[in-house]
């Protein structure tokens, strides 16, 4: 299914196609390759002072590692997730010198991972409805100087019409952000930066 953003002006495809489904192909697996340059990606993504802030578990449905993640998730999210081919955690290290920065360099290898699967033919959703405590103490991870930001299923998309119906209409609604003049702003603060 297409799902190409109207955008104002031609995005590369990477980023105009990209989105966020909730409908994947349970029978789909991701071949060793394929997860290999998805982590990768993450791995060469920017950081401050080259920290490199971010850990991440990697499940692959029927391992334990996938089932800890998935037990982690809240019941909206449960209710789509088990079809994901891999589940992975994100979690910034802010124990480290730029900890400030912990989450936002986490973020980067994040996108650079979503931006890979897409690459590839895959897609990725990323999800903040998961119990962070419950995600920790399932890998047995330290409870402080750790903070879990993220769960993202990956996997091959499949039809909308395998959704509750609830689910299917926001599978389908017109994918929309907020106008430019709304979010960029120049001279002083909601002062819409002028382009063109």
């Amino acid at each position: 299914m297409s799902r190409t953003a109207a955008t104002s002006v031609p995005l590369h495809p990477l980023l105009a196609e990209r989105w966020s489904p909730r409908s994947f192909d349970d029978a789909h697996a991701v071949a060793d390759e394929q997860l290999a340059a998805i982590l990768e990606a993450a791995r060469w993504a920017p950081s401050a002072g080259n920290q490199q802030p971010w850990r991440f578990l990697v499940g692959r449905r029927g391992d334990d590692t996938y089932k800890g993640i998935f037990e982690s998730l809240r019941d909206g999210n449960k209710s789509w997730a088990s079809g994901a081919s891999v589940l992975i955690a994100a979690v910034a290290d802010e124990t480290a010198p730029h900890s400030a920065y912990a989450a936002y360099d986490t973020g980067l290898a994040v996108a650079q991972l979503s931006l890979q699967a897409h690459a590839l033919g895959l897609h990725a959703h990323q999800m903040a409805g998961f119990y962070p405590d419950r995600l920790l103490s399932a890998f047995d991870a330290p409870a402080e100087g750790f903070r879990p930001l993220t769960v993202i299923a990956i996997g091959s998309n499949a039809h909308a019409d395998l959704l509750p119906e609830e689910l299917r209409v926001r599978e389908t609604a017109t994918r929309e952000r907020r106008p430019l003049e709304q979010t960029f702003y120049n001279g002083t603060w909601e002062s819409p930066l002028e382009l063109g």
